[in-house]
């Protein structure tokens, strides 16, 4: 029977690693949040107000990582220079037609600057909780192999499925080649 009912259940386990290589250790990851920049609509022809979103253009977005320890790879972070993040996971799906669990790869990178860092704090038996805050301005999708979102803010990239939404605004500002 085919895979026609695949149900997303969750992580079974993910990595972080830096400059696609260097393993960052232990932590969790509070991804980056995509809101669109508006700007109010209002006045003839519209009935009330329209927050009318701005193509391609997003508010700033950020990214935590907390760490249980603070490593010689959380400290390399505090460098001023925009850093390269690449989270790869294991999402578990639940095959609806054939019964079968199954484990399929998802990787999102991201590339930013610190913004902040707590470096935690020493308990007896306890995890120092450190973390760090990144300001994102790129921001991939891979599921499953295939690119499904890409937005690099400072080239003007914004891709969707294979759609490119700011083709045509690179062309208006002389950017494409």
């Amino acid at each position: 029977m085919p895979n026609v009912n695949k149900i997303p259940e969750k992580t079974i386990a993910f990595n972080v690693y830096r400059d696609g290589a260097v393993l960052m250790g232990v932590a969790t990851v509070e991804l980056p949040q995509l809101s669109a920049m508006t700007e109010t609509l209002t006045g003839a022809g519209i009935a009330g107000e329209i927050d009318s979103p701005t193509l391609g253009q997003f508010q700033a977005m950020t990214a935590k990582l907390a760490f249980r320890t603070k490593t010689a790879n959380f400290v390399r972070l505090q460098a001023p220079e925009s850093h390269h993040l690449d989270l790869r996971a294991a999402v578990q799906h639940h095959d609806g037609g054939t019964g079968k669990i199954e484990a399929t790869p998802e990787r999102i990178v991201l590339r930013g600057m610190t913004k902040s860092a707590s470096f935690g704090k020493f308990e007896t038996g306890k995890p120092q909780d450190s973390e760090i805050e990144l300001e994102i301005t790129y921001l991939k999708l891979v599921q499953d192999g295939q690119d499904v979102l890409e937005l690099d803010k400072l080239n003007y990239i914004f891709m969707v499925d294979g759609a490119d939404y700011l083709a045509d605004v690179r062309a208006a500002l002389g950017k494409e080649a």
